[in-house]
């Protein structure tokens, strides 16, 4: 039997030095020790505790009072306080009954189950002031530094963009707005309504529709540099703010360039490369049907290159998930390309269900909103400067200046909130994984000046 409580039972008498009126060890009967006989030891025993007759009934037939004590002999003393906050009745007979075993104030209702004994988890018991359990995380800042849940994460995300607002607005509107603004420019000189208006003439010569897709291409090419560009820059600078924000600490836009800015050219090749490495498994997936459309059947050679393309984004998407936490574990870490996605892959191996989950439902979540802002300015370009629905459903809409500057807004203003929602579900997942294998909510709360959080405990390896 240890000495914990909760194993030893109330009321029980110390192992060690018993106090004045304790009971002694029981003797054959199983009765307690009686004081010594007068006729042996010449006194009777003193001291307030029981006193016991010289006339005891024989082994085996003694049991506890079921009424009032015998004349001259002294009440049993009352038990002491229950563990759940409330004195005990008193043992009741056979342990039954109130104030026993099972009554009020003993082991049973409001005992172990009840409200005032052992399982007054919430009340005067081990709750109350005593063992409720683990003690409460720490939470310097937007999350609580232990095991996040998928909630969590999402509050966490959300709580960073309404704590520091200023920066996260100023990061993301800025950088929205300059892409935005090469974005409508480059669809106005490059990939202009010439080009979308040979592609849907059927009377186009191959030529045409040759020049055309080309400057498709070119002007799509442009645009998604831009956007990337765009996202790594936001990317670099948010991850700056949410990491701060975990520990509870202010950072304005110039301290979060400042601390980003070393690491922003290596981020750009880790983006680079993994789009590249992604791609690449589509193109090898697709490989074989664009082979048989060149050499032998068009059609055939079409179909087998779009299911092998399928097939193909299978493995990408794997291989997209497990270097994911990638960017935040070189901007965070100060890694190069090579061992942030090292880092990445060390993370995730054995959560590739949870990460891909997570990052999901955050995606949904950015790409709904965006659109929930970018619908009705697209309805607006349509009215105002695309020549209505019906153009737009022909496939032939006027993609003017004025279409171009109010589908802008709408993009700019869909950037400002997604951005933040994918930068910081990305973060707060990196976060997550580096306490569940490697207790960094003890680092985290060193960092954030928590007094007495883990201190015995090692640091946990970077």
């Amino acid at each position: 039997m240890t000495d914990t409580p909760g194993w030893a039972s109330p009321g029980s008498a110390p192992s060690d030095g018993q106090e004045t009126g304790a009971s002694g060890p029981a003797d054959a009967a199983g009765r307690p020790d009686a004081a010594p006989p007068a006729d042996q030891s010449g006194e009777q025993p003193q001291g307030p505790g029981v006193k016991w007759s010289k006339e005891q009934p024989p082994p085996g037939q003694w049991s506890a009072p079921t009424g009032a004590p015998a004349p001259g002999q002294a009440p049993p003393p009352p038990a002491g306080p229950s563990w759940g906050g409330q004195p005990p009745a008193g043992y009741g007979p056979g342990g039954q009954g109130p104030g026993g075993y099972g009554g009020p104030g003993g082991y049973g209702a409001p005992g172990y189950g009840g409200p005032a004994g052992y399982g007054a988890w919430g009340g005067g018991g081990w709750g109350g002031g005593g063992w409720g359990g683990p003690p409460p995380a720490a939470k310097p800042g937007v999350i609580p530094l232990r095991p996040l849940g998928v909630g969590e994460i999402l509050d966490g995300t959300v709580s960073t963009m309404r704590a520091h607002w200023r920066t996260v607005l100023g990061i993301t509107l800025v950088v929205a707005v300059f892409s935005q603004i090469i974005v409508v420019l480059l669809q106005r000189l490059v990939l202009d309504s010439t080009s979308n208006q040979v592609l849907s003439d059927p009377n186009a010569t191959p030529g045409e529709v040759g020049r055309a897709m080309g400057d498709a291409m070119l002007g799509s090419g442009a645009v998604l540099i831009v956007s990337l560009v765009a996202t790594v820059m936001a990317t670099a600078l948010l991850t700056t703010v949410t990491s701060r924000a975990v520990l509870g600490k202010p950072v304005t836009t110039a301290e979060a360039w400042r601390d980003a800015r070393p690491q922003v050219l290596k981020l750009f090749g880790l983006v680079i490369l993994l789009l590249i490495i992604c791609l690449g498994v589509i193109a090898v997936g697709a490989l074989p049907g664009i082979l048989v459309a060149t050499t032998s059947s068009t059609l055939g050679g079409i179909a087998l290159a779009f299911l092998g393309g399928l097939v193909a984004c299978v493995p990408a998407l794997w291989l997209a998930v497990r270097f994911s936490l990638a960017s935040p574990a070189l901007m965070l870490e100060k890694q190069g390309i090579a061992k942030s996605m090292s880092r990445s892959a060390k993370l995730i191996r054995g959560s590739w269900w949870r990460v891909f989950g997570i990052q999901l439902l955050g995606g949904l979540i950015a790409g709904l909103v965006s659109a929930v802002i970018a619908v009705p300015f697209f309805a607006l370009a349509l009215v105002f400067g695309g020549g209505g629905m019906s153009a737009f459903l022909s496939g032939t809409p006027n993609v003017g200046w004025a279409y171009l500057i109010i589908t802008g807004i709408g993009a700019v203003l869909g950037s400002t909130i997604t951005f933040p929602i994918t930068a910081g579900v990305t973060v707060l997942l990196y976060i997550d994984q580096r306490i569940r294998r490697e207790a960094l909510d003890l680092d985290l709360a060193r960092a954030a000046g928590v007094q007495g959080y883990g201190s015995d405990a090692p640091a946990s390896g970077s």
